[in-house]
């Protein structure tokens, strides 16, 4: 999904009179739960765990830096891969699922589907 958002510019050494409007494509990626929870949307990039926090959602969170497994899930969608570091700790907690993640560590980038594994 592309969200439109447009703004005012306002130059430096300029007065508030002129300015201009710039329209800029911003993605916006829906997240759905398994669960009967709401979805949510959010813009690529948001740091996922800081807005599942916010929205009070199903995922708990420990530790935040990918090191407790609290936040094990199952994603179904197109996301970047693992990092290294995240696959040591996957390879602990979820030797044999292709689907977990550490949904402190995504990086959102589209549109995904999140299930607790813990």
């Amino acid at each position: 999904m592309v969200k439109i958002k447009k703004f005012k510019l306002v130059e430096a050494g300029r007065d508030a009179r002129s300015t201009r409007d710039i329209t800029m494509n911003i993605k916006v990626c829906k997240i759905t739960f398994d669960q009967k929870y709401p979805d949510i949307h959010l813009n690529q990039d948001d740091n996922l765990s800081e807005h599942l926090t916010v929205q009070n959602s199903p995922i708990l969170f420990g530790c935040r830096t990918g090191i407790c497994g609290t936040c094990l899930v199952s994603i179904k969608g197109d996301i970047p891969p693992p990092s290294e570091e995240e696959k040591e700790i996957l390879e602990i907690f979820a030797p044999e699922n292709k689907q977990a993640r550490l949904a402190c560590q995504i990086q959102l980038t589209n549109d995904i589907e999140i299930s607790p594994l813990i």
